[in-house]
């Protein structure tokens, strides 16, 4: 199994090896490399497709610690994982938690994104208010993994694709990357300068409004309206996303 050992975590990554424009894609929030299982098939023989599991998610270990548990620790490993495959520049893409990480990562690395694709997420949010309001959640969802166990993960399509070792790992996720604590994301959607494929669900009702407000914010943005599909919109449709994702990569 594929690992790279940075900054006191093993991150479990999966690469198809080919040769064509690389893409890294983060899964979100409970989910896996597992949950990108029909783009990794559909487009391995056109692009290098990356898939991997952030800390607390899938195979990848990291120590039981909420220290080494943050955004900035999943921004560094993105950039160091393209580093281990000698990739100067990537695709960056995600789901829900994948697809904020996607652009906070762009926030801090504009230089290593070629283009970005965001799945089913919104951009945080600028209040202090609305920001204590969403950590209450990621509160009660950590400590619902907590008392019990993966049993009390849930979750749409892309978490019953997905594998978990710990409920422990996601609980820590849960209160160190799911956790919002500033507005940067969001405010640096005007300053936005790559393509962006923009992708949801038309039954993912708890990120239709950040979708379509980061459709609004991002010059040229496009935004894909996937019908008869829920929060794992890839998995529910994947024919109808690696149409929409298939023409986006190949505009490249």
């Amino acid at each position: 199994m594929p690992y790279l050992d940075h900054d006191d975590a093993r991150l479990y990554f999966e690469d198809s090896g080919g040769d064509g424009m690389p893409v890294l894609l983060t899964h979100g929030f409970g989910a896996s490399t597992g949950s990108w299982a029909g783009q990794v098939a559909a487009f391995k023989d056109r692009y290098r497709i990356i898939a991997w599991d952030m800390r607390g998610h899938g195979a990848t270990e990291c120590p039981e610690d909420l220290a080494h548990f943050s955004q900035a620790k999943i921004e560094a490993d993105m950039a160091a994982l393209l580093d281990h495959l000698g990739i100067e520049k990537a695709v960056i893409g995600g789901h829900s938690l994948g697809g904020f990480m996607s652009m906070a990562f762009n926030v801090r690395h504009p230089e290593r994104v070629r283009a970005l694709y965001l799945q089913g997420c919104g951009p945080g949010y600028r209040r202090d208010e609305a920001r204590a309001t969403w950590n209450l959640r990621a509160e009660a969802r950590a400590k619902s993994l907590e008392d019990g166990g993966l049993a009390a993960l849930g979750g749409g399509a892309e978490v019953r694709a997905s594998i978990q070792n710990t409920a422990t790992g996601l609980a820590l996720a849960a209160r160190g990357i799911l956790s919002q604590v500033d507005a940067r994301v969001i405010d640096s959607l005007p300053g936005i300068s790559v393509p962006v494929l923009i992708l949801i669900g038309d039954g993912d009702s708890d990120y239709l409004d950040g979708s379509h407000y980061m459709a609004s914010r991002i010059p040229g943005a496009e935004n894909v309206l996937v019908a008869d599909a829920g929060h794992g919109v890839n998995v529910d449709q994947p024919d109808a996303v690696n149409k929409a994702l298939g023409a986006f990569l190949d505009g490249l």
